[in-house]
């Protein structure tokens, strides 16, 4: 019987995973602990919602700014050393925010500016990261990779991170930043150790923006790549759009307390940690186009069954499937998007899919408080049904052009 090292991090994913697992695993504790933190902060300095809410707003900026110029710079540069350059500055920015916090001299305006300069760089560290990954892991094992860096995600920034913030934050408002900065640092000195491969220079002496136009222009003339894009910009509108008035949805429709709440978030985290081992015991059996299309079905099924359910069992029972659902979806469509995309153009195709992402979140959170508020809780989910059964209608076809067992590249 094989070893808890062996069964996770197997001698076919290579050296590099293992200090690339580990890396992601440290930040996404870190991420996990400041989604509680963070708030909890900005509302210790301010009660207004619109300013809370702002906070939110302004780290996600830099996305819609500056993610397919990041995806450029990816494709020119070290990767590793872009990794290790953003987290060291993430390190600094939020270590210095931490200190000012505990001294008592952190103004609204400062903590703004400290959340702006983070995802400035997590657009970088991001993108650098998913063009990593395929340099380090050989192609027939991707999934396997990308299978194990979803499952510790789900499990740090949704189940383990969030408490350990809000207790670091109950310790002094600025622990949880200290603590930020010190799992960024571990991080790149993890990333630090990775081996480098040389890319290709083909685009020296290029604008930049041109650049960004080949990488947009490759993804839009690959009928599985775009069909992948197009789908989780809709799937974001339409899940944002939904759950955006969740809170009010669990207390007013479902008749749930707070704690109630806080449990029926946990069912949807739990369904995401089973991800994994679904994934590896279907992917081989029915294939990541079934596993793609099966996806496309669940999720608009589960905006349907919420816009009629009134059952906080339902609902719970639903939200666990729907955890299952959004890893798996999230490892095969990932996994088939880098298999597809030729090396020297995988930052920008990244960067694109991620602006696709980000976005699709900003106009689905807007969307969904105007929705429920001129026609009801349920109606986020009807709409975003409806949506659903279009996207994957449209979806359908195209998405044969995409598998992990058949990449069929671009013309």
């Amino acid at each position: 019987m094989p070893s808890l090292r062996t069964f996770l991090l197997p001698s076919e994913l290579g050296s590099d995973f293992r200090k690339i697992w580990p890396a992601a695993i440290i930040s996404n504790l870190g991420d996990g602990a400041m989604l509680a933190a963070g708030p909890l902060l900005v509302a210790s300095i301010t009660t207004e919602p619109a300013a809370v809410g702002a906070a939110a707003f302004i780290q996600q900026l830099p996305w819609l700014l500056f993610a397919l110029f990041s995806g450029a710079l990816v494709d020119r540069l070290d990767r590793r050393l872009m990794i290790v350059a953003a987290d060291t500055f993430r390190a600094i920015v939020i270590g210095a925010l931490g200190a000012a916090v505990l001294l008592g001299h952190a103004p609204l305006w400062a903590i703004y500016v400290a959340l702006f300069l983070l995802g400035t760089a997590e657009t970088l560290a991001d993108n650098a990261s998913g063009a990593l990954l395929v340099d380090a892991v050989p192609k027939d094992h991707l999934g396997k990779a990308n299978a194990r860096l979803f499952a510790s995600g789900t499990v740090l920034q949704q189940l383990g991170g969030p408490p350990l913030g809000a207790l670091l934050f109950a310790v002094g408002a600025g622990v949880p930043l200290v603590f930020n900065a010190v799992t960024f640092g571990a991080a790149a000195a993890l990333i630090a150790r990775v081996a480098v491969r040389p890319l290709p220079a083909e685009s020296a002496g290029t604008a930049l923006w041109a650049e960004v136009r080949v990488g947009v222009r490759w993804l839009w003339q690959h009928a599985g790549v775009r069909t992948l894009a197009c789908s989780i910009l809709v799937m974001n509108i339409t899940f944002c759009a939904a759950f955006a008035t969740w809170v009010l949805y669990a207390r007013e429709r479902l008749g749930l307390t707070e704690t109630q709440f806080g449990l029926l978030v946990s069912v949807g985290a739990i369904g995401g940690v089973l991800g994994m081992p679904v994934y590896h015991v279907l992917e081989p059996r029915v294939g990541s186009l079934t596993l793609l299309r099966a996806g496309l079905v669940i999720e608009t099924t589960v905006h349907l069954i919420l816009a009629l359910t009134r059952s906080p069992w339902v609902v719970g029972g639903t939200m666990a499937v729907f955890g299952v659902h959004a890893v798996v979806w999230g490892i095969v469509s990932t996994t088939a998007r880098q298999l597809a995309t030729p090396e020297p153009l995988m930052g920008r195709v990244n960067s694109v899919y991620l602006l696709a992402s980000v976005g699709g979140a900003a106009i689905g959170s807007a969307l969904g408080g105007v929705l429920a508020q001129r026609f009801g809780l349920a109606a986020p989910f009807a709409t975003a049904f409806v949506a659903m059964v279009l996207m994957t209608a449209v979806a359908w076809r195209p998405l044969r052009h995409v598998s992990v067992r058949r990449v069929v590249a671009a013309d």
